[in-house]
């Protein structure tokens, strides 16, 4: 993977789409890694019979997660996450096609450090899951440190 620079961002920009299907098993991991025992996320009956949803639920935090390796994917391994921040607005299942991505809204050089903010998304097709923003520092072409 090539460097992302900031002399090369430009308002604008869209951020390459992670697109993922997340299954149960990695549910059941993600789960496992974070202490989540909620039910809705593995129990098929309970999550039909008394939350009412068509199917088990892929954890937010987990759909949080996909959207900063979106983010972080496209910054490259010099670049660094300086602030994120998402909100849960709708329900995925297991399965579904989910798409991460973004978009740069402006670019500063703040303390000689160049910084990029974006807002950010997850989507089920059309529906927007979860809406955020991030700010991002890329390294500079001159006087990079």
């Amino acid at each position: 993977m090539t460097q992302l620079f900031f002399d090369d961002v430009t308002p604008g920009d869209e951020l390459p789409e992670l697109v993922v299907a997340v299954d149960e098993t990695q549910m059941f991991f993600f789960s496992a890694a974070t202490y989540n025992g909620h039910r809705i996320h593995y129990d098929k009956d309970w999550a039909r019979g008394t939350e009412g949803y068509d199917d088990v639920l892929v954890q937010g935090p987990l759909q949080a997660a996909l959207l900063a390796r979106a983010v972080t994917d496209w910054i490259g391994g010099r670049g660094r996450l300086v602030e994120y921040s998402v909100q849960n607005r709708a329900v995925a299942f297991p399965g579904q096609p989910l798409t991460f991505g973004g978009t740069v809204t402006g670019k500063r050089v703040d303390a000689g450090r160049g910084l990029v903010d974006l807002d950010i998304v997850g989507r089920r097709g059309s529906d927007i899951l979860m809406p955020g923003t991030a700010t991002v520092e890329l390294p500079r072409r001159l006087g990079d440190s």
